[in-house]
């Protein structure tokens, strides 16, 4: 626990006008069946630094959502969870029994929209701050505990592998396809482990060197430069000039979808996993998706039945997610991380926050 003469913890609070300040701010407090967790790393994600750049929504609010912690305080009532257990956890769960739940449409349910972990303010992940509340139907259904030897820079890529499973299994590969992953970021890189893991033979594209680089010693054939190649060209040449069966689309610029058409065989499947922005238009050939018999989806956010199987992969070291971490900050930095992550460069991957302050 924090030492009770000061109640109070560092935390990058959001402000508006897409500041972030470092602030002194109170421990939150937890009721029964709740958890308080001493945060030890936090991913940044794309999604929140979206909603700081663009001021998405009101401050303040402390975001930061792929957390790993350990348990601090246990509420009444708490009994799957102990003090000292090192953990991660989801900031979203849905309820389990609405018209969306039944369908396994998890992430449009309204439980799961409601955020369950905060720092303070308007609950909004928290994981940039020192400690976070967790609250009770989270606790219930979102908390897993991390094995002895996994560290929290690799643990807190639980939720992050979780929404890449869940668009793997929405596309739901088969033996003897092409897929083609479209850009190697972190989430991009991410797939494309999977899609090893998985034995599915797979493309890749990147406009930078470093990332096409790892992206082949991550499982992918070849990494083309998409502003240089001809990805359709080499996707007709290793499949009798059918074209790919399958384009995970994990960055987002400008014709990119229209670019994963070209690369497809009739039939396929086309996944948006980078298209979270209402300001995004693609313009198609309707031959091309009606003709073509092709299938245009999206999958967002994780998937509470995958919880577990994204929670050993990660823990297993199945797909070696720890070592696409190029920076890691303490709080006092994170604008530094923040800008680092909206403007990559050869040197940078994935950037993890360290609330207690050890950084390198």
């Amino acid at each position: 626990m924090p030492d009770s003469n000061s109640p109070t913890m560092r935390a990058a609070v959001y402000r508006g006008e897409s500041k972030v300040l470092v602030e002194e701010v109170p421990v939150p407090q937890i009721g029964p069946g709740e958890l308080l967790v001493r945060v030890e790393s936090c991913g940044i994600c794309h999604t929140d630094l979206k909603k700081v750049e663009y001021d998405l929504l009101p401050p303040p609010r402390i975001y930061g959502h792929e957390t790993a912690g350990v348990v601090a305080a246990v509420g009444d009532g708490v009994t799957k969870f102990k003090v000292g257990d090192r953990v991660v956890a989801f900031h979203h769960i849905p309820c389990g029994t609405c018209f969306y739940c039944e369908r396994k449409l998890y992430a449009q349910c309204a439980v799961y929209k409601k955020v369950g972990i905060t720092a303070g303010f308007e609950p909004a992940g928290g994981g940039f701050a020192q400690y976070i509340r967790i609250m009770d139907w989270i606790v219930e259904r979102g908390v897993e505990i991390i094995p002895d030897g996994v560290d929290f820079d690799t643990a807190c890529f639980v939720e992050p592998v979780n929404t890449c499973v869940k668009a793997v299994w929405m596309a739901d590969p088969k033996p003897g396809d092409l897929a083609v992953v479209m850009g190697q970021g972190p989430i991009g890189l991410i797939f494309t482990m999977l899609l090893k893991h998985k034995g599915i033979r797979t493309l890749a594209t990147d406009t930078m060197a470093e990332r096409r680089a790892l992206s082949e010693k991550f499982g992918a054939e070849r990494c083309l430069n998409p502003r240089t190649a001809d990805v359709a060209a080499a996707c007709a040449a290793i499949t009798d000039r059918r074209g790919a069966d399958l384009v995970i689309i994990a960055a987002s610029a400008p014709g990119i979808v229209e670019q994963a058409i070209r690369a497809t065989r009739p039939g396929a499947k086309i996944l948006l996993f980078a298209q979270t922005s209402d300001k995004e238009r693609i313009e198609l050939s309707g031959k091309d998706i009606c003709m073509g018999e092709r299938i245009v989806f999206g999958s967002y956010s994780a998937d509470v039945d995958l919880q577990r199987v994204s929670a050993d992969l990660v823990f297993s070291g199945a797909i070696p997610v720890g070592e696409l971490v190029s920076h890691r900050f303490g709080l006092e930095e994170i604008s530094r991380g923040f800008d680092m992550a909206l403007h990559p460069t050869a040197e940078s991957l994935k950037i993890v926050v360290r609330p207690q302050g050890h950084h390198q």
